[in-house]
């Protein structure tokens, strides 16, 4: 799967933790309370910012295999400071080649978080079959559906978000992504295999005196759109250089769609 770097999922956390849809979140602990014990696989961990977005909010003992291929995310992650009765185990391991080998034995939910947007159509039906078998229910959260509201608006922001979307559809490790559809198909495939699916927006609202992660954002973006090349070099430097500009005074602020999903096999938890 495509790195992330540390310092990035750091300055996103706190954005991810408030986006989260607490509906969903609510729905994913209350269908937890009756287990004096629950054994969670969380995919593609990061730092741990699902460990820490949702242990404190289930008082049942916990056991959480947190999965990733990157060593340096893993040792973060397992050093997370957990409530009482929360053990964690890091497994090493590439989920695109082993996926089934994460989820071998006893399962009582799955989480990952920023995850589906980044698979493709292949992986994501092999990871609904797979817990389907094994009446698992899945908690994904903050999948990108494609939304961006940006202020002020630029003649080139539709150009710019288009490109990107397009981007997002790019090979990130498992085979072409799903992008702005995951969420839609993740929806649509579970409910197919008998599940149960409640879903909500989780939108990040970054307004403007967040400065560095939109600084950041816009940077990645136009990364994104050089390497894809619809665009002049000379029309995304400028739409970023205006960007820049309204971060810097303090004018711009930005909405990017989400979308929290859990996923919960009819009749069976």
């Amino acid at each position: 799967m495509t790195g992330f770097s540390p310092d990035w999922l750091a300055l996103r956390e706190p954005y991810d933790a408030r986006a989260r849809n607490p509906a969903v979140l609510d729905a994913v602990v209350a269908s937890l309370k009756r287990y004096p014990s629950i054994r969670i696989v969380d995919l593609a961990c990061g730092t741990g910012a699902t460990l820490r977005a949702l242990a404190p909010r289930v008082p049942a003992q916990q056991n959480w295999r947190l999965a990733d291929n990157d060593l340096s995310l893993l040792a973060r992650a397992t050093a997370t400071t957990c409530p009482a009765g929360v053990t964690v185990t890091a497994v090493p391991l590439d989920l695109n080649r082993d996926l089934e080998a994460v989820l071998d034995g006893p399962v009582d939910l799955i989480t990952a978080s920023a995850l589906l947007d980044l698979v493709s159509a292949a992986w994501l039906e092999r990871l609904a079959v797979e817990i389907a078998a094994r009446s698992i229910p899945l908690y994904a959260a903050l999948s990108y559906d494609g939304r961006v509201e940006l202020g002020p608006a630029d003649p080139f922001d539709a150009a710019i978000i288009a490109a990107v979307n397009v981007h997002q559809r790019t090979d990130k490790g498992f085979g072409p992504a799903l992008g702005p559809t995951a969420a839609s198909v993740a929806i649509a495939r579970f409910e197919s295999l008998g599940y149960s699916v409640i879903h909500g927006a989780s939108d990040w609202v970054i307004g403007p005196d967040s400065r560095d992660i939109q600084t950041e954002i816009f940077a990645g973006w136009a990364s994104a759109v050089r390497e894809l090349g619809d665009l002049s070099l000379a029309d995304t430097a400028g739409w970023l250089a205006r960007r820049r500009g309204a971060v810097t005074a303090g004018r711009s602020s930005i909405r990017v769609g989400h979308i929290d999903v859990f996923a919960r096999p009819i009749g069976t938890r």
